[in-house]
């Protein structure tokens, strides 16, 4: 079977037996023309031909391109899924696209809010028992760093307002002690009062964030009510828990420049995530280990 009549089968059986989107359609057909034709200039022009070391030409022929790592995905999906139907109609038996890893693509970080947008963000009203309880949700997830699934977990007893510390149940059940500062230590007490009175002498709710309805507030309620203070108070691009957390992890290494500090504060079992998640890389480690580490120190 000739590669050119193989591809268009193929594009015939996506649009026809499968209904694929006609953008992956055509992303698909685009990809595969270009590289049946590079194939065809290497003296491969047949699918049984095209051979491991063949197909691993044509993905160096992609790098050299200079191709970003959403791109080069796409083309190793286009390969795959032309050899799966490859191997269905009997052409061939196996699939060297699958044999070739797809590079990972960068995680995409929020961008963390400067100090300015954080006190902007946090000057609610003071006469709504709402926004009572919802600038304390904020000034934890800002002041401590709290994981939105940390946030909701927290119980009543989980405060220790004489040291201003919170234990927090975090990924994996690890428990951490994190401290709060003083404007969330004064959110939390205006907060408490709206709680006490919300619950009207139910004590067996713990949780020290609740709705309205005397429950445990969810993740999902947390979400909206950050949206909601995000548009009303003039933020760009949007705000959610991960956003906050953010922050604190940048305002924190950019003020202490300590990033096993911030690893603990996070909760992170391994610094390379810290590292990854506060944006500093791996040219300022290096920077930092050639100036500290008595081995690396020049004389």
């Amino acid at each position: 079977m000739k590669l050119f009549d193989a591809r268009q089968r193929f594009l015939n059986h996506l649009a026809g037996e499968r209904g694929l989107a006609e953008h992956t359609l055509a992303n698909y057909g685009r990809v595969l023309k270009h590289d049946v034709t590079f194939l065809a200039e290497q003296g491969c022009d047949s699918i049984a031909a095209l051979t491991l070391p063949l197909f691993e030409r044509v993905f160096i022929n992609w790098r050299r391109k200079n191709l970003g790592d959403a791109s080069l995905a796409l083309r190793l999906a286009a390969w795959r899924t032309f050899f799966d139907y490859a191997i269905r109609e009997g052409w061939r038996h196996d699939n060297p696209a699958r044999q070739t890893k797809a590079p990972k693509a960068a995680k995409r970080l929020p961008k963390n809010l400067d100090v300015d947008s954080i006190s902007q963000l946090l000057q609610l009203p003071e006469d709504d028992e709402l926004a009572l309880r919802d600038a304390a949700m904020m000034e934890l997830l800002y002041g401590s760093g709290l994981r939105l699934a940390e946030l909701v977990a927290l119980d009543i007893d989980a405060i220790n307002p004489r040291h201003q510390e919170l234990r927090v149940l975090g990924k994996g059940n690890k428990t951490r002690i994190v401290p709060y500062g003083r404007c969330a230590a004064q959110a939390l007490q205006q907060w408490l009062p709206v709680r006490t009175r919300w619950l009207h002498g139910n004590l067996t709710e713990v949780a020290l964030f609740i709705s309205q309805r005397q429950q445990r507030i969810s993740p999902r309620t947390v979400q909206q009510r950050l949206q909601y203070w995000g548009e009303q108070q003039g933020l760009k691009g949007g705000l959610h828990p991960h956003k906050l957390r953010h922050s604190f992890a940048s305002h924190m290494l950019e003020s202490s420049g300590d990033l096993r500090a911030v690893q603990e504060l996070l909760g992170h079992a391994n610094l390379s995530t810290t590292q990854v998640y506060t944006h500093l890389d791996f040219q300022h480690l290096a920077k930092v280990y050639d100036a500290a580490h008595p081995r690396a120190r020049k004389k």
